[in-house]
């Protein structure tokens, strides 16, 4: 994979992210247990291969930020961050209170620092604010403030706000403190609600993410192994939908997760995609599924089973 411009960062990245959140063995959540050295050496198998120069994750992720601990666990092993890796983390809000004041926003970073051994962030996003209220963001020595300050002293290189909410994405790029944008489950073969976020972001030149291509697994495991679609149930017109597009696959011989992950890897808007991994097997297996041929006719008629926009996350 070639690497491109993250918006006017001046950040190169690589089309394909890995995403570190199963790494941080959250069984609750995925259904798996992923042990240490497992987790320690995905994150060696990405750092391995030259198709991939960034790394994602966040404080949040895991028992006391055990996603961000096993990543700094394999850059020790490296002597720090190797050079031309870009490297992001999230602030999140105390795991025990639920405070996200502009002071835990310096203590979470804080805590990312020095799980990962680093001390300097590439890139730092603010982490799902749906869980405050803008005001409370934007309010004076509140997260978005404390977030700019952070940058101001060289502590963190890009800033960031990673979430759900299209519309709420949209408020904070309109603060003009942020450089980034990431929305997950919101740009996918089943749901197109994020599209003018991320067309009116990158003609901005803000940097454009697309996080959890398969709908949080549905479209990488099908429809009938995994009934939720963005962590929750869907209606039945998602699952059809899938169930139709899974079919259409087949009949191509295409992968349904080739199809899911290749439908961002295209977009002219979105700079990289993150696609979380689970073990060292998973880095090359997902870039296979990203160089999977894709007939054009498979394309078109994918396009015509995309559910209605009052389906989506949030619709227009």
């Amino acid at each position: 994979m070639t690497v491109r411009p993250l918006g006017a960062t001046g950040l190169t990245v690589t089309a394909l992210c890995v995403g570190t959140s199963p790494l941080a063995n959250m069984p609750q959540l995925y259904g798996y247990e992923v042990s240490e050295e497992r987790a320690v050496a995905t994150i060696e198998a990405a750092l391995d291969n030259p198709a991939v120069n960034f790394l994602d994750t966040s404080n949040g992720y895991g028992e006391d930020g055990s996603a961000e601990r096993r990543v700094g666990t394999a850059l020790r092993g490296r002597g720090g961050l190797p050079a031309g890796v870009v490297l992001a983390t999230k602030v999140d809000p105390d795991p025990r209170t639920g405070e996200f004041s502009g002071r835990r926003v310096r203590t979470s970073l804080e805590e990312s620092l020095q799980r990962l051994g680093l001390d300097r962030i590439p890139l730092l996003h603010l982490h799902d604010p749906e869980r405050i209220s803008f005001a409370e963001a934007t309010a004076a020595d509140g997260p978005v403030e404390a977030l700019a300050d952070l940058k101001r002293q060289g502590l963190v290189a890009h800033l960031g706000v990673a979430g759900g909410p299209v519309a709420l994405m949209q408020q904070y790029l309109d603060t003009g403190v942020f450089e980034v944008v990431l929305t997950h489950n919101r740009y996918t073969l089943l749901d197109r609600s994020a599209e003018p976020l991320f067309r009116a972001a990158h003609n901005r030149g803000i940097g454009v993410l697309n996080a959890a291509p398969y709908g949080g697994g549905m479209l990488a495991k099908g429809p009938a192994a995994q009934a939720k679609y963005a962590y929750g149930e869907r209606d039945d017109a998602i699952a059809t939908a899938a169930a139709a597009m899974a079919s259409a696959a087949a009949r191509f011989e295409v992968p349904l997760a080739a199809a899911a992950l290749q439908f961002s890897l295209r977009a002219p808007f979105i700079d990289s995609t993150v696609v979380g991994v689970s073990s060292p097997e998973r880095v090359q297996q997902t870039l296979d599924l990203a160089g999977a041929p894709v007939p054009d006719e498979l394309w078109a008629e994918l396009e015509t089973l995309v559910p209605a926009p009052d389906r989506w996350l949030d619709p227009p």
